[in-house]
């Protein structure tokens, strides 16, 4: 029997969404007894049909409504649109009906994470909507306490509601801060716990 898994799905643009998700990747790989799947989805298409590869060109791989319905617990992340998560994570969401009418997410931990370009430019409210979908599948929603010591010393991105990121518009080089990083591990670590917890 394979052992359980978060899932840490996300979709990233520019590159800093992704470098949260595989930093909360190795925060889940510090816990015993649970592994780790990173995926993304397809960015929405302009026209009615599809246009995007079956199978991205690079990166994580698209997640399946087999990967979401089996995990033992979900991190969802996304970078800020209008303080808000971006459309091709929201609409692979919106497909997600059969897995809310048959409670497979059900009592499982989750958590989210954001990017943003501007400090102000909306982290705490796209948090806090990615919630609103978890909270109608039934999900337990993890966020970081206080008690992670990196939560009161950032001087970017990192919240009560979930990981997050400062990337400034000015800056080409995409990087978490040391506190970023210890958030984001931090917060990948947590929900596995909450997995492992919940599962038994």
């Amino acid at each position: 029997m394979s052992a359980p898994y978060i899932l840490v799905l996300y979709y990233s643009r520019h590159g800093s969404t992704l470098a949260l998700a595989q930093a909360i990747a190795r925060g889940v790989q510090q816990v015993k007894g649970i592994d780790v799947r990173l995926r993304t989805v397809p960015g929405v298409s302009p026209d009615h049909q599809a246009s995007a590869p079956a199978v991205p060109d690079e990166g994580a791989v698209y997640c399946s409504k087999e990967d979401l319905n089996n995990c033992a617990g979900l991190i969802l992340g996304s970078p800020t649109r209008f303080g808000n998560m971006a459309a091709p994570l929201k609409y692979f969401l919106d497909g997600t009906a059969d897995s809310w009418m048959s409670a497979r997410l059900s009592c499982k931990p989750a958590a989210v994470f954001t990017s943003t370009s501007s400090l102000h430019g909306g982290q705490e409210s796209t948090l806090l909507t990615m919630m609103l979908p978890l909270l109608h599948h039934g999900m337990v929603i993890c966020g970081l306490p206080y008690s992670e010591p990196e939560l009161s010393s950032t001087t970017t991105g990192g919240t009560p509601y979930g990981a997050s990121h400062w990337q400034p518009g000015q800056q080409k080089e995409s990087g978490l801060s040391q506190d970023e990083s210890a958030l984001a591990s931090a917060l990948g670590k947590r929900v596995a716990s909450f997995a492992l917890k919940l599962k038994d």
